[in-house]
Order: structure tokens, then C-alpha cells, then sequence
């Protein structure tokens, strides 16, 4: 699937030499950055550095205002080993996109879905980055969807069944989701419909006018 955006032509003519090269790197380091300091602070003093990070409305109205973009950097996972493979995985797929679209685009695809959670979050008053990450993921399926992963390091999967497992999760959670959570899950991916909407609108045109052709044939 191949992505079709004029509008992003327009923006990146005009504003590319603000792009932040390597933004998934930056992202990854203050995770790590973030999950080291948990380690210590948790041992040293009974208390850790995400719990000064993650997003809260009222503590942003409070005066917290480094809470609107600092919950970005709250680590992916809390096991050891686990962080590994997660910031790994992450680094391929944010790697691989911006190489795909250029530092530009990614930055322009990931500050979109940044914005969509920071809003769905001032108005429900929380939000984690889980949404935000998983639409990334998503965006590398839908460009890249027989690159093979190996999965837990041993088992040989290609993104799109990972991609499917993805959005099969991603609507039940939505189902048993509060308004809030419901929201939230929108406007994450409000960057993978701005990025790919023409093209999931001209495939499902496309199996439309099969249906019709067959059973035209029938």
C-alpha cells in the first residue's frame, strides 16, 4: 500500500528544514534514559521518574505543564527483558519508516498522532503512549507487510499477521472501552488515516467493483 499525500508534498516543501532527523532514535534514548533512572530511583528512594512523566490533566493544570509532551518518553515496558526486544522492535519499524518517507514525513506522522493523543487526553484526563506506538507499527505493516520479524528472537512471522493480530486487539479493546477509552484509541490513529485514508478508500472501492463484476459474471 502505497501512500498518496499532495498535502504533505506542500508542507514538506516549505517547512523540511525543521525535521528532526532520527526522531525515533531521540524517543528511544529518553525511554531508556527513563527506565535506568526508574531502576535506581525505585531502589534508592521508593519512588520512580515515570511518575513524574505520565500524562495528567489536572496535574497539567496544576502547573505541570512538561506532563503534555513528557509521557511520550515513558518507557514501552517495565521487564528488563522485555524493554529490550520492545525498543528494539521499535527502532526497526521507526528506522524503516523514516527511511520509507524521509525525516519529514515521519516526523510529520508521529506528531500527528502525538497531537491525537495529547488532545484525547485533555479532554478524558489521561493517556499512555501504548495507542501512539501501536499506530506506528501499524503504518510499517501496511508499507511493509510480508518483511519478516522474528518474533520472541525464534519465530519467523511476516508484519501482516502481526498487523492483524494488531487490529483484532485494537477492536476489542475498543468495544469494552469507556467513552474515554473509545476516543483515546481514535485519535491516536488519526495519523494513519490522514496518511493512508485515500488508499483504504480506493481498495475498498476496488473490492466493491469486483463483488459487482462477479456477480455480474454469475
Amino acid at each position: 500500500m502505497m501512500m498518496q499525500s499532495t498535502w504533505l508534498d506542500k508542507l514538506e516543501r516549505k517547512f523540511r528544514k525543521f525535521s528532526i532527523p532520527n526522531l525515533m532514535n531521540l524517543i528511544l534514548v529518553g525511554m531508556a534514559v527513563v527506565f535506568l533512572s526508574d531502576i535506581f530511583l525505585s531502589v534508592q528512594y521508593g519512588t520512580t521518574l515515570s511518575s513524574y512523566l505520565y500524562f495528567s490533566r489536572s496535574a497539567i493544570f496544576h502547573g505541570e505543564v512538561w506532563r503534555i509532551l513528557s509521557f511520550l518518553f515513558i518507557p514501552i515496558n517495565s521487564s528488563p527483558i522485555w524493554i529490550l526486544f520492545s525498543m528494539y522492535f521499535y527502532w526497526l519499524i521507526g528506522s524503516g519508516l523514516e527511511r520509507e518517507w524521509g525525516s519529514f514525513r515521519f516526523n510529520v506522522f508521529y506528531l500527528c498522532g502525538a497531537i491525537g493523543t495529547i488532545l484525547s487526553g485533555l479532554i478524558t484526563g489521561y493517556v499512555g503512549n501504548a495507542y501512539l506506538n501501536f499506530s506506528l507499527f501499524l503504518a510499517f505493516a501496511l508499507l511493509y507487510p510480508d518483511f519478516q520479524v522474528m518474533l520472541f528472537f525464534i519465530l519467523p512471522v511476516k508484519m501482516k499477521w502481526l498487523a492483524w493480530l494488531d487490529v483484532a486487539f485494537l477492536v476489542l479493546e475498543f468495544l469494552r472501552s469507556s467513552w474515554s477509552g473509545k476516543l483515546a484509541i481514535l485519535f491516536a490513529f488519526a495519523n494513519i488515516l490522514l496518511f493512508f485514508g485515500k488508499d483504504f478508500w480506493q481498495f475498498f472501492q476496488n473490492q466493491i467493483r469486483r463483488y459487482q463484476y462477479r456477480k455480474k459474471m454469475k
